[in-house]
């Protein structure tokens, strides 16, 4: 399960690449509802603060 981090900068980017639309803006950064995740790494691969982590 990947998870982000406070080193998130909400920068959008992830939740562009996420392709089934389980990344969504929380109140302090981006989450990823683990309901929908598939686990592809996408979001991951594309973050340039490397703030989203496999659990």
């Amino acid at each position: 399960m990947y998870k982000i981090t406070d080193a998130c900068l909400s920068c959008g980017i992830c939740m562009d690449e996420c392709p089934t639309g389980s990344i969504s803006e929380g109140a302090d950064h981006f989450v990823i509802d683990p309901e929908t995740c598939t686990e592809c790494g996408s979001c991951a691969s594309v973050c340039p603060n490397e703030a989203i982590v496999e659990e």
